[in-house]
């Protein structure tokens, strides 16, 4: 029979790397095999000497046809229990060395075997529809220390994900999805609606109230300003006194006219940016210069290597900084991971209606992992079967149940010496 690839499995290991109970196994396997063929060659050597002397006396007739009947018995059980296994002797003889000749249909069998009476198993069923385990799930939680240590298995599965996340992939997801979601759109609209929605709540108020408060602070507190521009604007013959007089002017006014927009909400400054916002707003709705300005401006904007650079950079630092938040005990969101994780097995102890919801949707995805993967599980006992060596498959299978076979041996020796003795016994008694 041809051999398929090295068997996967650590149990079909070589004698060096078997482990103490296998070791263990062999050594018992190898014992009882001695104490199997000693006692044939027992009962040989009681029918080697009983056989001459039987016509001495009538005993050595009963001895002889015992020891005659259990080396019969031991030899067809020999035959049995090595058929299964290997060719007794190494001759080929038909229907024997069975495991490595059946090995796969073996295999299929098991499979079948554990698909019908497990998977597909009213027992597995009832499992299903009574489980239960957001009351024990919460019950665990709830346990601060507990909470913490899955907040840190959390920590660890994110930070191993990410490992094995390539950053150039995850940096071009990014730039996709900026170019899908925020290139392509077309912004005008946006922004139109945007100042349509400032306007009709007055959000820009407070804006120009603080745009107006702090040109008239800075205005008061630097009238040289207004002087050094008259001095550059006025003729070289001015007096000096004139133009310091203009600049003071000037500023006076300049203080006035921001204190009035500052104290009237009708300023006609005020209305004159209600204005400005409003033909914005509708600019950016119509193909107007305006919104193909906001559209170059968007293109150029994102087209810079610079923001490109940028990004990659941001979701790196932002990365690192989760990562590290998470993984750190002390900080806020390791806290207030753990807070949600007790939060949530305190919840689902207490809250009868999520409970529910938690144990029905364990029972779905139960019943669908079965029905979906329960056949590609049990195929895996298959599939592993048809690997293995069929040679080294009989091996191991012998050295599991060996030992007790070779008890089948000495119970044929002892029943074919009963039978034997029996049959002498009827045979002397009738003839």
């Amino acid at each position: 029979m041809p051999r398929t690839s090295a068997p996967p499995s650590a149990v079909l290991a070589p004698p060096a790397a078997l482990s103490d109970s296998a070791r263990q196994r062999a050594a018992g396997l190898r014992h009882m095999k001695r104490v199997a063929t000693g006692l044939l060659v027992v009962l040989a050597v009681v029918f080697a000497v009983a056989f001459p002397l039987q016509d001495v006396h009538p005993v050595w007739g009963f001895v002889r046809a015992a020891a005659e009947g259990g080396m019969v018995g031991a030899l067809a059980d020999w035959f049995a229990v090595t058929a299964l296994f290997r060719h007794p002797a190494g001759v080929p003889v038909p229907h024997t060395a069975l495991i490595p000749r059946k090995k796969d249909q073996l295999g299929a069998a098991l499979t079948e075997f554990v698909q019908e009476n497990f998977l597909d198993s009213d027992v597995a069923r009832e499992k299903v529809e009574g489980l239960e385990v957001a009351h024990a799930v919460g019950g665990w939680l709830r346990r601060r220390e507990n909470a913490a240590r899955m907040a840190g298995e959390v920590a660890t599965a994110a930070r191993s994900a990410m490992a094995a996340a390539d950053d150039d992939a995850v940096q071009e997801l990014l730039q996709q999805l900026m170019q899908t979601h925020m290139v392509e759109p077309d912004w005008s609209p946006t922004l139109a609606g945007v100042l349509e929605d400032v306007l009709a709540g007055r959000h820009h108020v407070t804006a120009v109230d603080l745009l107006v408060a702090h040109t008239g602070d800075w205005v008061a507190a630097h009238p040289e300003v207004f002087l050094e521009t008259v001095r550059r604007r006025s003729p070289e013959w001015s007096p000096e006194l004139v133009d310091r007089l203009l600049a003071e002017r000037l500023h006076a006014e300049a203080l006035k006219y921001l204190a009035g927009v500052r104290g009237d909400p009708h300023h006609e400054a005020r209305r004159s940016i209600d204005d400005w916002l409003a033909r914005l707003a509708a600019d950016l709705r119509a193909d107007t210069p305006a919104r193909e300005s906001v559209e170059r401006f968007k293109r150029t904007l994102f087209a810079d290597e610079n923001l490109r650079a940028w990004v990659g950079r941001a979701w790196a630092a932002l990365r690192d900084s989760l990562l590290d938040a998470l993984e750190d005990p002390s900080s806020d969101l390791h806290r207030a991971l753990v807070a949600a994780l007790e939060d949530l097995g305190a919840r689902l102890q207490e809250d009868p209606v999520l409970r529910a919801r938690v144990d029905e949707r364990a029972r779905r995805a139960a019943a669908y992992a079965l029905s979906t993967y329960g056949p590609a599980l049990t195929g895996v006992i298959e599939e592993t079967v048809s690997r293995w060596d069929g040679e080294q498959t009989a091996r191991t299978l012998e050295l599991l149940v060996g030992r007790d076979l070779q008890f089948i041996r000495i119970n044929g020796s002892v029943v074919g010496a009963l039978a034997g003795l029996g049959i002498h016994t009827l045979a002397t008694l009738l003839f």
